[in-house]
């Protein structure tokens, strides 16, 4: 069989998920998440000390707790692993070509990259796309899966032809399945929110000062947005997840929340445009903690929006993306 007549392997990648919801599952998930440079790109010397005997000892019981409350018990997968399957298996039956192979894999827990490109080798795929499932480019999403992908062929005598997917933060089908996600979500309520918040994954503002382009691509998928969906005056963009106590992307979207009920907003909703998938972060963080706190501020209406997932306009996304960046190999 020619190179061309080869079938072709799509992966599709997000960040991950521990294996269970127990601590020592968390603290695997964790330790291999943290170690990584791209992630925390502290000196060695500081980090790990901090990481080995702090951070893993009193985290993982924290969040094996919250990764319980959110769990899928009928898959006993947490809900980014499970939406992330579904995406590729809907993929695979959208597409429906003989000789494109659609796979995920997870940057951190299980499928590994390394496992799901060496399974796409195996089964005679000499040229392999990587679809990050990350809109906006940061160095520790897009960058890590990367090099996962180039340590994954480091030592193979015979490597697969691989494309890395562009991030699509300005990308119109993205722009516009994010606008008809939303307006259904809204739609869907049962009451009309005075403030939307935009609510993207923060990151330490020592990156973005070291030239991570993350925040650029953050604001342009929020103006982008705000245009598309005639809402420049109502929807505010914040970051979420700060971790530490070095100082994050800005604004947070706790100070935001509590800056809107100090004013007197009464009824928002929050929507988290740069997640592929919900998880932990969005369920979680936002869906329980942001909106017990907008309450206990005076709030009285909170609402929670689903991450595309593997809703039509999100597959319609994927599928968009998955023929561009395989386009030329089928």
């Amino acid at each position: 069989m020619s190179s061309s007549d080869s079938p072709v392997g799509l992966l599709l990648i997000n960040l991950g998920t521990p294996d269970a919801p127990d601590v020592a599952a968390v603290r695997r998930y964790l330790a291999q998440f943290l170690s990584d440079r791209r992630v925390v790109d502290l000196p060695r010397v500081l980090w790990l000390p901090v990481l080995c005997g702090v951070v893993l000892n009193t985290r993982p019981a924290r969040s094996a707790k919250l990764y319980q409350s959110i769990w899928n018990s009928d898959t006993g997968e947490g809900p980014l692993k499970t939406v992330t399957r579904l995406q590729a298996e809907k993929l695979g039956a959208r597409i429906g070509s003989d000789r494109l192979i659609v796979d995920y894999a997870l940057r951190y827990g299980s499928p590994s990259i390394e496992g799901r490109i060496e399974a796409l080798m195996t089964r005679g795929c000499e040229r392999i796309a990587l679809l990050p499932l990350y809109p906006q480019y940061a160095s520790s999403t897009t960058g890590s899966a990367a090099d996962a992908a180039f340590d994954a062929l480091r030592d193979r005598r015979k490597q697969p032809a691989l494309r890395i997917g562009a991030p699509y933060y300005d990308d119109p089908a993205y722009i516009e399945a994010l606008a008809a996600n939303i307006r259904g979500a809204l739609a869907a309520l049962d009451f009309e929110p005075e403030v939307v918040i935009a609510s993207f994954h923060g990151l330490p503002q020592a990156q973005i000062d070291r030239g991570d382009p993350y925040r650029d691509h953050c604001e342009a998928t929020w103006r982008l947005l705000c245009e598309k969906l005639g809402m420049s005056q109502n929807l505010r963009l914040a970051f979420q997840s700060r971790f530490g106590r070095a100082q994050w992307m800005e604004p947070y979207t706790s100070d935001v929340v509590t800056e809107l009920a100090g004013a007197g907003v009464k009824r928002i909703a929050v929507v988290a445009p740069g997640f592929a998938a919900d998880c932990l972060e969005t369920i979680e963080e936002l869906g329980v903690e942001i909106r017990d706190l907008f309450l206990a501020k005076g709030g009285e209406k909170f609402a929670r929006l689903p991450c595309l997932n593997d809703s039509e306009e999100g597959m319609a996304l994927i599928e968009t993306l998955a023929k561009r960046e395989t386009a030329g190999w089928l």
